[in-house]
């Protein structure tokens, strides 16, 4: 007989293990089960492993709500967030309810039978298998994790020396004594080249245009000073409350006002720069800040490789690869023993999972997200995408604690079917509003969001703080069914 859950969570990451936690605790006496198609929890931070690899927020409000962080760094590297994923999942009895090598690839809504059949995907063995669930989550973020994206560079198959991308970094990859060009200026550039820089003869920082970029430090000594002095529980709560407060209202400060936020952002950075470097051309941005999500620099460390001139930065368009590097639209060649391509990931939403709604294959594009959790016209489902602009757990957290809310007024009025049906008079907007080119690539193949609310995402902790944790279940768009 097929294997029934009351929940089925996809995805052992950071949402996955937080979904668990929620729901084993806030309905302790349904089922549930998390299929990973990995071979190990973590996700992305299980996933990367090149050198430096670290939170680009602060784990205040990276980690989760209900297990407060308690590591002496505000912003930490992949080893302690994995320790940190580990412990929440055993502390809280999650390991025992994961699956590993399981890639779930299809799952098909009866109506009929007000339940999930999900198929899965042996990874190990090829094998497929099927298991049933009245609640499907998707918590696997919408990045791929089978490849990372490289461009169509002329002349790539010329290279003699190595290439590697980021996503997979190779164990045993020496760059100690090289030569190393880094292609790239996003957050796993900045965050790769300073590590590189410490072994490396010489690294390369080659972009095609600038990047805002910000330093903050490694830690935080008013926050330990609150943690150690503070009674544990009101410690946390006011060292979170404090990194809310700064980042939302820095980001607040950056779309109201990007004219004012360039010029902080330009004297923040120019008294940490060597004089050879030119700020105008290497960081000096075209778009206003916060467009794209701005790169955060641990203690500087970028600005002190460039002071020790371990690091250069070469801001160009590659023309072709060479045998021995690359030469530049300049004309000027770079020559090299290991090329990084930093530059950038493909989506894929939900990890590819194709959903079917009593036997009609799902066309995302068509379907609308509804308080940026749910999609119309689909049963019983509940994904997790987090904030662009703020740590990913902020938003994690408040889908999880609605849909425990969401769930136990299903079962308050005895309803076992819950779908959102979309409004044909409200607007279609891209789902994710962010101009990174990683986002550009792949939002066409996105639900859409609505022009207004509840279809219009938030990118707001605060407003959605407000409508999720608070707000009443019962609405104009939920329909509820099933046995009363």
């Amino acid at each position: 007989m097929t294997e029934h859950f009351d929940h089925i969570i996809v995805g052992a990451g950071l949402s996955g293990i937080g979904a668990a936690v929620h729901l084993s605790k806030g309905l302790p006496e349904r089922s549930y089960l998390v299929l990973e198609a990995r071979h190990t929890l973590g996700g992305t931070w299980d996933l990367f492993r090149y050198p430096g690899i670290r939170s680009d927020s602060d784990m205040y409000t990276l980690g989760y709500r209900f297990k407060p962080w308690k590591g002496k760094k505000a912003i930490a590297d992949g080893a302690d967030i994995r320790a940190y994923l580990e412990e929440a999942a055993e502390e809280n009895g999650v390991t025992d309810h994961i699956r590993y090598h399981r890639k779930a690839i299809r799952a098909e809504w009866s109506s009929t039978d007000e339940q999930w059949t999900v198929t899965t995907e042996h990874t190990d063995t090829g094998e497929t298998s099927q298991l049933t669930c009245n609640f499907l989550m998707s918590t696997s973020g919408y990045y791929n994790y089978d490849g990372g994206f490289t461009p169509d560079f002329a002349g790539i198959d010329d290279y003699e020396g190595t290439i590697v991308h980021p996503q997979h970094w190779p164990e045993d990859l020496d760059f100690t004594g090289k030569r190393v060009i880094v292609i790239g200026s996003g957050a796993t550039a900045v965050t790769l080249i300073p590590n590189l820089a410490e072994v490396a003869a010489h690294v390369t920082m080659l972009q095609r245009s600038p990047t805002y970029i910000i330093s903050q430090p490694t830690t935080d000594p008013i926050a330990e000073q609150m943690i150690k002095r503070l009674p544990s529980r009101l410690a946390s709560k006011a060292v979170r409350a404090r990194y809310l407060t700064v980042s939302i209202g820095f980001y607040e400060f950056c779309r109201r006002r990007p004219n004012e936020a360039r010029l902080f952002l330009r004297k923040l950075l120019e008294r940490q720069l060597p004089e050879d470097v030119d700020f105008d051309t290497h960081f000096k941005p075209k778009y206003d800040p916060w467009d794209q999500r701005l790169c955060l620099v641990p203690s500087g460390d970028l600005f002190k490789a460039l002071r020790k001139h371990t690091v250069d930065i070469v801001t160009d368009h590659i023309d072709t690869f060479t045998k021995t590097g690359l030469r530049l639209k300049s004309g000027k060649e770079l020559e090299a023993d290991i090329i990084v391509t930093a530059t950038g990931l493909n989506l894929l939403a939900f990890g590819g999972l194709q959903l079917v709604v009593d036997g009609k294959d799902i066309k995302l594009p068509e379907t609308m997200a509804y308080k940026g959790m749910m999609l119309s016209g689909i049963p019983n489902f509940v994904f997790v995408v987090g904030y662009t602009n703020a740590s990913w757990t902020l938003k994690a957290d408040l889908v999880c604690e609605y849909t425990v809310r969401l769930l136990t007024h299903m079962k308050k009025h005895g309803k076992t079917v819950m779908v959102p049906r979309r409004d044909p008079n409200v607007g279609e907007e891209p789902f994710l509003d962010f101009a990174a080119n990683y986002v550009l690539r792949s939002v066409d193949n996105f639900p859409k969001q609505g022009s207004e609310a509840p279809w219009k995402l938030k990118m707001n902790f605060f407003t959605d703080r407000k409508n999720l944790r608070n707000a009443s279940i019962q609405d104009d768009v939920m329909e509820f069914s099933g046995k009363s």
